[in-house]
């Protein structure tokens, strides 16, 4: 199946993978199979995407999701922000994770060596356990350019004028707003990807007036993003107003507010499921907390959070 998810060509490829790693999780990761007993669904009479459960994200906090057949060898934690208990996300292979996030980025970006990546994640590096550093950090080892940096702005534009490639500033929203403001500077064939909200540190702003002080400081004409969270093992990526596009590897539903275990595959807004099939060795069948909507090409937009504290369902596994 590690082989199989990345060289998904069709919707029937898809759901057929996907019902063989329901049924498989459904068995052998722990917090899942109970989850669905409770709920009182029988694995195999589930024939289609839409009827698969999903596992509340809550779950990561506090179980150990996983069915890997070896000991994880890296747990990767949330950034717990406003000090909330952390997911844990038990990684059972880190080949296959790098090989999940260089395929979702070569497939938007191209090839990795024609690129200069500099990260600008300053709470993402001053914590251990974070899966975004270590992607970043792989990404920049195979571009052979590019570097992390905390609060050193002139250092970091001086370094990316100095260098010849086209250039990737990913930063954490509130860093990237703080190197806008401070010095305003004029990129040159350079992309601006955003990720990771505000982290507390400033105020949250709907997202066009956000990208709209990049663009007007930055000097460029989009603000891309990427879409990920450490319970996932994949990455989705916008080039522009807010729009993402995923690896046939990942998908995304929209379930009613109202009625947790109602999901559509087809265009719609509402709260966000995602099935993940690089998640092989943890719950690929996931519910967050987003709320968003899907397009009829496949593509879809994260609108904000759900209100409330937890995903209805979660007290069935949370005491």
């Amino acid at each position: 199946m590690q082989n199989r998810i990345f060289e998904i060509q069709s919707e029937a490829q898809f759901e057929s993978l996907a019902l063989e790693l329901f049924r498989h999780q459904a068995e052998h990761c722990a917090p899942y199979r109970q989850y669905i007993e409770l709920l009182g669904i029988q694995p195999d009479e589930i024939c289609s995407v839409e009827k698969i459960p999903f596992l509340p994200i809550e779950l990561f906090k506090s179980h150990d999701v996983y069915c890997g057949d070896n000991e994880p060898e890296k747990i990767f934690t949330s950034s717990n922000t406003g000090g909330t208990v952390a997911s844990r996300h038990l990684m059972q292979s880190l080949a296959h994770y790098e090989q999940a996030f260089t395929r979702g980025f070569e497939l938007f970006y191209g090839d990795c060596s024609k690129w200069s990546i500099y990260g600008l994640l300053p709470n993402y590096l001053q914590r251990e356990g974070s899966s975004l550093v270590y992607m970043v950090d792989r990404l920049i080892e195979r571009c052979g350019s590019g570097g992390f940096y905390l609060d050193e702005y002139e250092k970091l534009l001086a370094d990316m004028e100095a260098d010849p490639k086209p250039k990737i500033l990913l930063g954490v929203s509130y860093a990237l707003w703080d190197l806008a403001e401070t010095f305003s500077p004029k990129l040159h064939n350079t992309i601006v990807m955003e990720t990771g909200g505000m982290k507390g540190q400033r105020k949250e702003l709907p997202k066009a007036e956000f990208h709209k002080i990049l663009t007007d400081a930055f000097g460029v004409e989009q603000i891309h993003s990427e879409y990920g969270m450490a319970e996932l093992t994949s990455q989705a990526y916008s080039a522009g107003g807010g729009v993402f596009r995923s690896p046939k590897w990942l998908k995304i539903l929209i379930r009613d507010v109202n009625n947790p275990l109602k999901v559509t595959c087809a265009a719609a807004r509402g709260a966000i499921n995602i099935i993940d099939l690089a998640n092989i060795s943890s719950c690929a069948f996931i519910a967050t907390q987003d709320v968003g909507s899907t397009f009829a090409d496949g593509s879809f937009s994260i609108e904000g959070r759900l209100s409330g504290a937890d995903i209805r369902g979660c007290n069935l596994l949370v005491q």
